[in-house]
């Protein structure tokens, strides 16, 4: 009798087994077919300087994505701070992102981007002896930068992410443009 019992408890905790493994095995895989898409707009730069920065991101597998991001600087001239903090006024970027790690498509990342801007930039700085006054001319330009990042990726069960990122390029077609380009992004966005 002890063996019966033996040999039924092993039989269903067997077959229990299999069926959670085979649970795990198939919800896990679905869900990394699912494409999903991210919506973000970038809050650093909308609070402080008022520019506006939206990334619509594209989730290819578990551990890359790709984004688009544009920037538009707040039409204001006058306003000190948003000058000083930017010398685009427009900007198109392309991000490739590579998440490291088992979680999907979040966490800690490296990129590459590519970024078209346009903008004003000083070209040359005029001393005036008589009134002790400095100032600089600015010239339009536009060009295309190329560089990478890192950052990180922090997800809710409920879709919502912060996405902190930095990174840096170089333009390469205009000298009359800022030779380096720098990226800071606080991302507040939805995954769907």
């Amino acid at each position: 009798m002890k063996n019966l019992f033996l040999v039924a408890f092993l039989l269903i905790s067997s077959i229990n087994f299999a069926q959670d493994s085979q649970t795990n095995e198939t919800t896990e895989p679905e869900k990394r077919d699912i494409t999903q898409n991210e919506l973000s707009i970038g809050a650093l730069n909308l609070v402080a300087f008022g520019a506006l920065d939206l990334t619509y991101e594209r989730i290819i597998d578990q551990n890359s994505s790709w984004a688009v991001e544009a920037f538009i600087k707040a039409l204001d001239r006058d306003n000190e701070s948003i000058n000083d903090a930017f010398y685009k006024d427009f900007s198109l970027t392309g991000k490739y992102k590579y998440f490291f790690g088992e979680r999907y498509a979040r966490g800690f990342y490296v990129h590459g981007f590519g970024m078209l801007s346009s903008g004003e930039y000083e070209s040359n700085y005029y001393y005036d002896s008589n009134s002790y006054n400095g100032y600089y001319e600015y010239e339009d330009y536009t060009d295309f930068a190329l560089g990478f990042g890192v950052g990180g990726k922090f997800v809710s069960s409920g879709g919502f992410f912060l996405d902190l990122g930095t990174g840096i390029g170089r333009n390469l077609l205009n000298n009359d443009s800022p030779t380096i380009v720098g990226q800071f992004n606080v991302n507040l966005g939805f995954r769907f």
